[in-house]
């Protein structure tokens, strides 16, 4: 990786806004933006200064800008890394690349300058894809964890597990190499409760990707039912906006309607679907395929009941009971959470599915009125298990990071076996290492070349 050049690339997104941002990263950083720019005063470092961007050759001023120095060490990059800020038009902003690029700089590629940030050790691993979670995530929530996780989070709550597999690896290195000056052997039994203590904090740390995952990645919910039972106004409800179509003849969505929307902070897929009945109409038959399809692929199920209907205007009938019973049962071991909907009409309506079908939580709301939306809310999150209430900060939020926890615990279960089997310390030191070593991938104290182009080719350029 060369490190020893210097980096240019524009760190803004694409298209036109009031402010446009270039970054130059690297020993030439200074030198090369003092020959594009005419500035008021020399750059000094941890101060803006006003200036010009013209043309080296003719001195024609470009455009006014402003640019900011920060020297090494004390920059995102450990480097020399100056910003010039200058009207967001693509064609200045390109230019100024080209004059940079003249100037001796190579183009950044995508996450080079958070790159540069690991490889001199500014930040770890888990940071660096943190910052990437911050620059993708769709809610404040989100945000908020990923700046935690930026902050070090995870690399403080892995630190410990790592400390105390070193400390047993060290005594049994000891007593390996240095058995001839009587350095006394680790004890199977020590051995075994040492890995058994390792073993709980590794487990809830493997345990914390079902949250941080459905944080990172969010959620979809189906919201199914018979027709013209206000599947579309309850959507609508929780959109907070007339997104779908609604009127009061039956079978009127005939195609899966969607929209993502924040539930405290967890970015939720709604899916709008037709009615489910068997129906002799070609279009809506194909609705309702397509409603079975989004139903298949979605974490949780919204079926909707109308409490405005006929078996229900006193109290839930055999009749209407059994049929919502076969709808129930349809989920499967599905997550699943009943609403009776329209509930103004009829706030006595009840639900009692055959044989308690699912175990699915059942909320009385009207989309009409808003009323039992909040407790709607919060069940879709007690579906979705995304209660954050007690949770430690810190947790895995993508795939590669669970895969090497659970590495971690498969070497460890592998070194558990090797001592009951009394396998020499030479050998059960392997699978140590090989623990420890999927622990390093998390925060990046080893790493792959092939390991760090995967994760840092998903960046944008010029972060």
């Amino acid at each position: 990786m060369e490190l020893d050049d210097t980096i240019v690339a524009i760190a803004t997104p694409a298209g036109r806004g009031g402010i446009g941002v270039v970054r130059l990263s690297g020993p030439a950083a200074a030198a090369i933006a003092g020959a594009m720019l005419r500035l008021r005063r020399p750059l000094e470092a941890g101060r803006a200064v006003f200036g010009e961007l013209v043309e080296p050759r003719t001195g024609e001023r470009l455009d006014e800008v402003v640019a900011t120095y920060f020297a090494a060490p004390h920059s995102y990059t450990t480097e020399d890394v100056v910003e010039i800020s200058a009207h967001g038009s693509p064609v200045v902003l390109r230019r100024m690349v080209e004059l940079a690029l003249e100037g001796g700089a190579r183009l950044a590629t995508p996450g080079e300058f958070t790159l540069r940030a690991f490889l001199r050790g500014r930040i770890d691993l888990a940071q660096a894809e943190a910052v990437r979670d911050l620059i993708e995530a769709q809610t404040l929530f989100q945000a908020k964890t990923a700046a935690l996780q930026l902050e070090g989070a995870l690399s403080r709550r892995v630190q410990p597990i790592k400390q105390r597999l070193i400390e047993l690896i060290a005594v049994l290195e000891a007593g390996v190499d240095f058995a001839e000056d009587d350095v006394a052997v680790l004890p199977d039994a020590r051995i075994l409760d040492a890995i058994a203590q390792l073993r709980p904090p590794l487990e809830q740390l493997e345990a914390s990707f079902a949250f941080g995952n459905l944080v990172h990645e969010g959620m979809t919910l189906a919201i199914v039912g018979r027709p013209n039972v206000g599947k579309s106004s309850l959507f609508n409800r929780l959109v907070e906006s007339d997104r779908a179509i609604v009127t009061s003849t039956p079978g009127t969505t005939r195609d899966l309607v969607t929209e993502t929307v924040a539930i405290e902070g967890i970015p939720v897929r709604l899916v709008d679907t037709a009615g489910l009945r068997q129906t002799a109409d070609e279009a809506e038959s194909i609705g309702v395929r397509k409603s079975r399809e989004a139903l298949a692929e979605a974490d949780v199920a919204l079926l909707v009941l109308d409490a405005s209907a006929p078996g229900r205007k006193e109290k839930a009938s055999e009749g209407a009971n059994d049929d919502d019973s076969h709808l129930l049962e349809s989920l499967g071991s599905r997550r699943a959470i009943v609403v009776m909907n329209k509930s103004d009409l009829n706030p006595q309506a009840s639900f009692q599915p055959r044989g308690n079908s699912n175990g699915a939580p059942m909320v009385r709301a009207s989309a009409l009125t808003g009323e039992g939306m909040d407790a709607l809310r919060r069940e879709i999150l007690r579906a979705a298990h995304a209660d954050a209430a007690g949770r430690e900060p810190g947790f895995l939020t993508n795939q590669r990071q669970h895969s090497l926890v659970q590495d971690s615990l498969r070497a460890l279960a592998a070194a558990n076996s090797a001592v009951a089997a009394r396998v020499p310390h030479e050998m059960l030191l392997l699978d140590l290492y090989a623990a420890l070593r999927a622990l390093d991938f998390i925060t990046g104290a080893t790493s792959s070349d092939d390991i760090l182009d995967l994760i840092f080719s998903r960046f944008c350029i010029g972060k």
